[in-house]
């Protein structure tokens, strides 16, 4: 490769590896390419079945208190990866005495200034993704208290046919999305601990993007949480 983009064909290769792991298990757990259920589309089914027992409750303190908790839960996690971005460009700063830090570790591959650089860059994108994720779903569970609020009762649903209805539907799919975001901001989470393998190697980058793959498939498709939000048996459990 030409001195400006000091990358390998191993380099690029294990790069576009991790986009393409990344894109089709984010496809496979909002329900695209496989039929099996996901632990997240189990969750929005239970999220439509929240909504709808909202609706039927006169007072809704449970509800703003389930939502405050998934505020504070999201501002916690855009916290930590803007906490963590900063930490990556000031290690981008500093490449200098990064590349020392990286060349005295065992079983790390030859690298020059310039890769690492370019390796801080992309692992600062990845955590800006998060960021950006997490902030908007903070955002959408903002608007979905809103619409929690503008929710009438039953009572009030006597008075105008189908409001009640079309209320309950729009706090549902503001939920569902904000949950879609917060669940993307996780991803990218666990997806930047794979990232880490590259600063060893193409051959580790792979690697670690495998044993991430592995972890989130198993929690999606196969967990004992997945099984518990389905409603089906699940080994020590009543």
């Amino acid at each position: 490769m030409s001195e400006s983009l000091p990358l390998t064909i191993a380099d690029l290769a294990a790069l576009a590896f991790f986009l393409a792991v990344w894109t089709l298990h984010t496809l496979a757990a909002e329900g695209f390419l496989v039929s099996r259920v996901s632990l997240s589309s189990a969750m929005n089914i239970q999220r439509v079945a929240w909504m709808r027992t909202m609706a039927r409750r006169e007072l809704r303190m449970v509800d703003t208190g389930i939502m405050t908790g998934l505020q504070q839960g999201t501002a916690f996690f855009a916290s930590t990866s803007l906490v963590a971005l900063g930490g990556c460009l000031a290690m981008l700063r500093a490449s200098g005495e990064t590349l020392a830090v990286l060349t005295d570790l065992p079983l790390v591959a030859s690298t020059s200034r310039g890769l690492v650089e370019i390796k801080l860059l992309g692992l600062a994108c990845v955590l800006a993704y998060a960021f950006f994720k997490f902030g908007w779903s903070y955002r959408l569970f903002n608007y979905c208290s809103i619409l929690i609020g503008a929710v009438p009762t039953a009572r009030d649903e006597l008075s105008v046919p189908n409001e009640l209805e079309v209320a309950v539907h729009r706090a549902t799919r503001m939920n569902i999305l904000a949950g879609r975001h917060f669940n993307a901001g996780m991803r990218a989470i666990f997806f930047s601990i794979g990232y880490l393998g590259w600063f060893v190697g193409a051959a580790a980058f792979v690697l670690a993007t495998l044993l991430i793959l592995a972890v989130l498939v198993r929690r999606q498709f196969f967990s004992a949480a997945r099984r518990a939000a389905l409603d089906e048996p699940v080994d020590g459990l009543p």
